[in-house]
């Protein structure tokens, strides 16, 4: 059904660019800067980054893929990464809690994992900073792996249990909350690492739902004016259909609508497209001009909501030059320019976090480098933080409140983007005049 949707929709945009329809939309004289009220942020999760993991799905998953280690190592040097992100003016700080490092068993939580979190979401406040909370980056305790995982439908009082002792503990900070992150995706991991089949993403989404729900309301209940999300990795061309499996069912309790925006292709360069699951993430297309579209795409489906990008970011392989010349800090600079193209034409954009503020375990691997400081974990005991390129561009870009008006991104926008079709052959985005 996904797959004859997504055609139908591709020959309706393959028609409506042949016959030239539509009109662009060009860029505002002058182009605006973000207002000071836009919150520039970093990312980052629990079990990518911290090391010294508890029995986890992914500490499991882990032990048949590169070998994990301890990650960047998180746990012990969050105050110098938390410095990293204060020193580049970074307003939101966003971690996962892990529910693992919590609750190593069945009813029995431990004080020493509250305690970390205690201190570093200190820390993050002590830096000027907000916190963004995930409570569910993927991972969860083995001794649910043991009870079925997700598969189990007593894993929603569990989940909820964990949760709401998060809630408690943590609503004093005045987080931002994300409840799942990529439902989508969490699904699909756990069908191709762990011991779900096809048959059971029904199910799984159910709970998904359920459990967001509750949440959703315990949350409200104990921080007065939450703002709660979770966060949908845009899929070009389909997200309608995955929408439909957890997005559109909790749309009455979403404040703000959290977007993951990395890759874009067209009709004009087909080639790397985005894969359901890629070992190389590096050789996907790079189209910054794309987050306009899922911007756009969710403002019609969500009028005047708030909007955020949650996660964005560039792929490299172990650091070394991207086969089609894009470095980090000209993607940054050309993904900004976009975002103010978005809030200029009225879209109610409110924040980004850059994806990430280190390198870290991308699910299986340290190849894929996202960080906006590097680290050789392969390669370094030391695990220094070496700043990229990216560094100097957004702490300029967050000074400022974005890139000049002047701004011309390095590549003008591709021809009938995949990100959203046909809206994008339609009326598609212009480059500056």
């Amino acid at each position: 059904m996904v797959g004859s949707r997504i055609a139908a929709t591709l020959f309706a945009a393959v028609v409506a660019c042949s016959a030239g329809a539509g009109v662009g939309v060009a860029e505002p004289a002058g182009l605006p800067l973000l207002e000071s009220s836009f919150l520039w942020g970093v990312a980052s999760s629990g079990f990518q980054s911290e090391g010294h993991a508890a029995d986890s799905n992914w500490s499991r998953y882990a032990a048949s893929r590169e070998a994990y280690g301890d990650s960047v190592d998180f746990f012990h040097r969050y105050r110098e990464d938390i410095g990293l992100a204060r020193d580049m003016g970074v307003e939101v700080y966003r971690i996962s809690v892990e529910w693992s490092r919590l609750q190593p068993r069945p009813g029995e939580w431990d004080e020493r994992g509250f305690r970390f979190y205690d201190d570093v979401l200190a820390a993050i406040r002590a830096a000027g900073m907000r916190p963004m909370l995930t409570l569910d980056h993927w991972v969860y305790p083995g001794w649910e792996v043991d009870r079925g995982g997700w598969r189990n439908p007593g894993i929603v009082a569990d989940w909820l249990a964990n949760a709401r002792k998060v809630v408690d503990r943590y609503a004093r900070f005045d987080p931002l909350w994300v409840t799942f992150n990529e439902p989508a995706f969490y699904s699909m991991h756990e069908v191709r690492m762990g011991n779900m089949g096809v048959g059971d993403i029904p199910a799984l989404n159910d709970r998904l739902v359920a459990a967001h729900d509750a949440v959703y309301d315990y949350i409200h209940a104990r921080q007065p004016g939450a703002m709660v999300t979770s966060n949908v990795a845009f899929a070009a061309s389909a997200q309608a259909a995955t929408d439909a499996l957890f997005e559109d069912r909790v749309a009455a309790k979403l404040d703000y609508i959290g977007i993951d925006y990395y890759y874009g292709t067209s009709l004009a360069h087909p080639e790397g497209s985005n894969p359901v699951a890629a070992d190389a993430p590096w050789e996907l297309s790079i189209t910054p001009e794309g987050i306009y579209y899922a911007l756009r795409y969710f403002d019609r489906k969500f009028p005047g909501k708030p909007l955020y990008i949650v996660e964005n970011g560039m792929p490299t392989d172990n650091g070394k030059p991207r086969a089609d010349g894009w470095d980090r800090a000209d993607d940054l600079r050309d993904t900004v320019y976009w975002l103010q193209r978005a809030r200029a034409d009225g879209m109610n954009v409110i924040g980004y976090n850059y994806w990430s503020i280190t390198d870290n375990y991308e699910w299986g691997s340290y190849a894929p480098r996202y960080g906006l400081y590097t680290v050789d974990v392969a390669t370094d005991p030391s695990l220094t933080r070496r700043p990229t390129d990216a560094v100097p561009a957004y702490r300029d870009i967050i000074a400022r409140g974005g890139v000049p008006a002047d701004y011309h991104p390095t590549r003008p926008p591709v021809w009938c983007s995949m990100v959203d079709l046909p809206s994008s052959c339609l009326t598609p985005v212009l480059p500056p005049r």
